[in-house]
């Protein structure tokens, strides 16, 4: 998808994001058995001929019967190795546990690498700056410099095409929905055992996609 993703406009990339967090709502809430991807990054999101997203490559999936277990088999100790190492969660990185809540983590940085067009290994990143440090520091005055820059030509385009009451509510618009958006992998960003525990008293991490 990252290629392709380049050519999408904001109301496409948003569609493909429900789609993606409605795969996780059902492989997570929604099976007898939780199903834990694994492996949740930008190429193994497939669109087809309508842009209807699809998540696959489930070569490195594992069933879980809760939410979050400890690593019990040398296979599932090196989950973390085996994936991405920059879509994978924290804890995975010290063979921690593999859990639906790591795979919740990996969809907010898919998300930030739809909006901000930069990968989690962007070479701008030094001196201890991410990816979601990068949004952080943006939201909520400054969305519109991180974001990108196809999607900024096309609000600049829209708002040059539209009358002066309209390029109002076309920019008010675009830039509630990219701040909207970019703080859900603020807020759900796993680096301890919150995430987790918000999993267990909500019963789920999706639970509603509309």
């Amino acid at each position: 998808m990252r290629t392709r993703a380049r050519n999408l406009n904001l109301i496409q990339r948003v569609n493909i994001a429900i789609d993606v967090a409605s795969a996780s709502d059902y492989l997570h809430c929604h099976c007898q058995m939780a199903v834990v991807h694994c492996d949740l990054k930008p190429s193994n999101v497939l669109l087809d001929g309508d842009m209807t997203a699809h998540v696959g490559d489930f070569g490195l999936a594992r069933f879980r019967p809760e939410a979050s277990v400890q690593l019990s088999s040398n296979q599932d100790s090196s989950i973390g190795l085996k994936e991405t190492v920059a879509h994978a969660a924290p804890e995975y990185g010290i063979g921690n546990e593999v859990s639906t809540s790591g795979r919740v983590y990996s969809y907010g940085i898919l998300l930030l690498e739809m909006l901000t067009g930069k990968t989690p290994t962007d070479g701008s990143f030094k001196e201890g700056l991410n990816l979601h440090k990068y949004i952080k520091m943006a939201l909520p005055d400054h969305v519109m410099e991180v974001v990108d820059p196809v999607l900024l030509r096309e609000v600049e385009e829209t708002s040059s095409t539209a009358s002066d009451r309209m390029r109002g509510i076309g920019n008010d618009k675009a830039l509630e929905c990219l701040v909207s958006i970019m703080e859900v992998p603020a807020v759900l960003k796993v680096e301890n055992e919150s995430c987790s525990r918000r999993q267990r008293e909500r019963g789920c991490l999706f639970p509603e996609v509309e």
